[in-house]
């Protein structure tokens, strides 16, 4: 009989911030920048710690251009070609500090991104992406990674359990995927979905029903798998969905928003700055966070 956990794990859908007194001024005054420096690359990171994540429809150097702007970051999906990453380091190489090159755990990945990392030095941080990050094979694949390029920040996963997370930590990874949940106290956000469907990303626009939309799906679905492998291999199943979603143009203006939304929740808190804010909050138990009809 399997062991069932059945502690009650809350949502944000669960919750709302109760707001508290503020001396801010203005959400202008918000300082949303952190600083964190590795524990394994002794690398420091200064920036936004929003993540475009590295699906190809989202992690592109169209995307990296937009959000750099704002000191974002983002992991470049792993199927852009070594004359791709040249060209892109030429024409942008002031967005290299807030990229990554993404690679998944087989021999000809890492030819690939040790290809990759030798021509563009100016790469500091490597996103080893996996669906299943408990594999025992995954876990030497970091150490194997780390032991090459001992001073790259490594991002690595997927994982959902705090003991794997100390694992991979001690394999060398410094920042690790929760590929499960909304956080679990994450001081960086990876997003995949939110930044979908803008002109920066890759995909066709159509319409349907009248609507512009773009397709959007995850690295384990069918879609991607007949994309980059040309099938399904036979011995897995589709692990992704495949959806279609609303056209919403330039991604500048949903980063504006995300950012806008941040600083107004900093602010109902009483947060001068990102860091404070998990430490200013408290959320009040809800069984209804908003009205359908009105909202």
């Amino acid at each position: 009989m399997p062991r069932v956990d059945a502690d009650l794990k809350l949502d944000f859908k669960d919750v709302l911030l109760r707001p508290k007194r503020s001396s801010l001024k203005s959400r202008s005054e918000v300082d949303l920048v952190r600083t964190f420096t590795f524990r394994n690359s002794k690398q420091t990171y200064t920036g936004i710690p929003i993540i475009a994540a590295n699906m190809d429809t989202v992690g592109t150097f169209e995307v990296a251009r937009a959000l750099s702007k704002h000191a974002l970051f983002t992991t470049i999906h792993k199927h852009y070609s070594l004359e791709d990453w040249k060209n892109f380091a030429s024409l942008s190489p002031e967005c290299l500090e807030h990229v990554a090159a993404s690679s998944g755990s087989s021999q000809a990945d890492l030819e690939k991104l040790s290809s990759i990392l030798e021509a563009i030095p100016l790469i500091r941080y490597i996103c080893l992406d996996v669906a299943n990050g408990y594999s025992e094979h995954f876990v030497e694949f970091v150490k194997t990674v780390h032991g090459k390029f001992p001073n790259h920040t490594i991002m690595a996963g997927n994982v959902v359990t705090g003991e794997m997370v100390e694992e991979l930590i001690l394999s060398g990874a410094d920042i690790i995927k929760v590929g499960i949940g909304p956080g679990a106290g994450a001081d960086f956000v990876m997003l995949g979905g939110m930044l979908a469907g803008h002109d920066q990303c890759t995909g066709e626009i159509s319409e349907r029903n009248g609507k512009k939309v773009m397709l959007f799906y995850g690295m384990s679905s069918d879609t991607a798998m007949k994309k980059h492998a040309g099938k399904v291999a036979e011995y897995r199943a589709s692990e992704g969905r495949t959806v279609e979603v609303p056209y919403r143009g330039d991604v500048e203006d949903t980063v504006r928003d995300i950012l806008g939304g941040l600083r107004s929740t900093c602010t109902y808190v009483g947060a001068a700055k990102l860091k404070e804010l998990s430490r200013r909050t408290t959320f009040i138990r809800v069984t209804q966070q908003f009205n359908q009809m009105f909202s």
